[in-house]
C-alpha cells in the first residue's frame, strides 16, 4: 500500500464531483449567479490551504465511509443541499468514473495526467476568480513537487492501492453501459486496441539476442488488436497538453446519467458484513476526520441568500424511489461516536482548532470548539 495515494484519490474524486454538480446545476436551470457561488464555495473549501497540507502528508488510505463523510461535507460547503439518495448517486458516479480512468491508464504514471486533467477543468470553472485560481495552482505545484520524482515502481504501487480501494465497487452507470465499456454486472470492458504506453513499441515483433547482447533473429506475429504509437507524451508541467483524455469532463455534452446497484447475493453479503463489522481503523479515521474536517465548514444561507436543493435524478419521484430501493448493505452509514465524552479527544480537537487559521469571521453565537465537536458528535 502506498502512503502517497490519498491526494490523488481525493483530487480526482473531487474533480468528478464538480463535473457532475456543474452538469446538474445547468440541467435544473439554477440561476447563473447561484451556480457560480456553489462551484466557487466548494472549490475554495476543497483547496483550503490547511486542508491540502494535511492531505499531502504521507498516510495510508482510509475506509470508504471516512472518505464519503468528507465528500458529504464538501458537497454541502455552500448554499446547495443534497438529499441522501442524490448524495449516494453522486458518490457512486464519482467513484465509478475514477475507477474506470485508473483501469485505462496506459502507464501507472499517467494517473498524474488524469489528475492534471481534473485540475485543468477545475481552473476553468474558476477562471474569473483569481484568488481561487491561485489556490488551485498552489495545489498543482504541490502535486508536481511531490510526484515528479517518483519512480515507475512507486506509481505502480499507487495504482495498485487505488484498485484495491475500488475492488468491490460495481455500480452500473448508464453512460458506460451505452458506450459498451461496462457490462451488465458492473465490470468494465478493457480495450485491446488503441495507443500503447509512451516509450513502448507496438506489439507484433519478437527480437532474439545472443549472450553478447547482439540481435540475431526477428520474428513477427499478428495481434488481435489495432495498436498505434502515441505521437507525444502528455505534459507534466503546470500548463501544457496532457494528450491523455482520461479525466476530462464526460458530462460536457448533456447526457442523462443513471446508476444501478449490481452484484450477486454473495457480494452483497460481503458488503453487509463489512458494514456491520467494527472498523479496526476507527480511531485513526476519527483523527483523520478531525484534522481534515477542521478546515471544512458548512455554509448556511445568510442575509438575502436563499438555499436550494439539487436533485441528481430527473424527478423527485425517482429520487424517492432510489432512496427506498437502495440495498442497506450498499449505504454509507457512519457510526455515532460521542466525541464530547472523551476528554483526551476533546483536548486534541481543541489543540487542532487552535492551529487553524480562520479567514472569515464566524458568528459570535457559535464557538469554534462547539462547532467542530458538534460535527464529530454527528459522525
Amino acid at each position: 500500500m502506498s502512503a502517497r495515494t490519498l491526494p490523488l484519490l481525493f483530487l480526482n474524486l473531487g474533480g468528478e464531483m464538480l463535473y457532475i454538480l456543474d452538469q446538474r446545476l445547468r440541467a435544473q436551470s439554477i440561476p447563473g449567479e447561484k451556480a457560480r457561488k456553489v462551484m466557487n464555495d466548494i472549490i475554495t473549501t476543497m483547496f483550503n490551504k490547511k486542508f491540502m497540507e494535511e492531505l499531502f502528508k504521507p498516510q495510508e488510505l482510509y475506509s470508504k465511509k471516512a472518505l464519503r463523510t468528507v465528500y458529504d461535507r464538501l458537497a454541502h460547503a455552500s448554499i446547495m443541499r443534497l438529499n441522501q439518495a442524490s448524495m449516494d448517486k453522486l458518490y457512486d458516479l464519482m467513484t465509478m468514473a475514477f475507477k474506470y480512468q485508473v483501469l485505462l491508464c496506459p502507464r501507472p504514471k499517467d494517473i498524474l495526467l488524469v489528475t492534471f486533467n481534473h485540475l485543468d477543468a477545475i481552473k476553468d470553472f474558476v477562471r474569473d476568480s483569481p484568488g481561487i485560481l491561485n489556490q488551485v495552482d498552489e495545489t498543482f505545484r504541490q502535486l508536481i513537487e511531490t510526484y515528479s520524482c517518483l519512480s515507475a515502481g512507486e506509481f505502480q504501487l499507487i495504482r495498485q492501492t487505488l484498485l484495491i480501494f475500488f475492488q468491490d465497487m460495481h455500480i452500473r452507470v448508464s453512460i458506460f453501459l451505452k458506450d459498451k465499456v461496462q457490462n451488465s454486472n458492473g465490470h468494465f470492458v478493457l480495450p485491446i486496441s488503441g495507443p500503447v504506453p509512451w516509450g513502448t513499441e507496438v506489439p507484433g515483433l519478437i527480437r532474439m539476442f545472443n549472450r553478447s547482447g547482439d540481435e540475431v533473429k526477428r520474428t513477427e506475429f499478428t495481434t488481435d488488436g489495432n495498436y498505434v504509437t502515441p505521437q507525444r507524451e502528455g505534459s507534466f508541467d503546470l500548463y501544457g497538453d496532457r494528450v491523455l483524455k482520461l479525466g476530462t469532463n464526460m458530462y460536457s455534452v448533456s447526457r442523462p446519467v443513471e446508476t444501478h446497484t449490481s452484484g450477486s447475493s454473495k457480494n452483497l453479503a460481503s458488503h453487509a458484513k463489512e458494514n456491520i463489522t467494527p472498523n479496526p481503523l476507527a480511531k485513526e479515521e476519527l483523527n483523520f476526520l478531525a484534522r481534515l474536517l477542521g478546515g471544512l465548514e458548512v455554509k448556511k444561507p445568510g442575509g438575502s441568500e436563499t438555499g436550494f436543493r439539487l436533485n441528481l435524478f430527473t424527478t423527485d419521484e425517482e429520487e424517492e424511489h432510489a432512496a427506498l430501493t437502495r440495498p442497506e448493505e450498499l449505504s454509507y452509514k457512519v457510526i455515532n461516536i460521542e466525541a464530547t465524552q472523551e476528554p483526551g479527544r476533546r483536548a486534541e480537537l481543541s489543540r487542532i482548532l487552535g492551529e487553524l487559521e480562520v479567514a472569515e469571521p464566524r458568528p459570535a453565537s457559535s464557538g469554534k470548539g462547539e462547532d467542530l465537536l458538534a460535527l464529530m458528535d454527528g459522525l
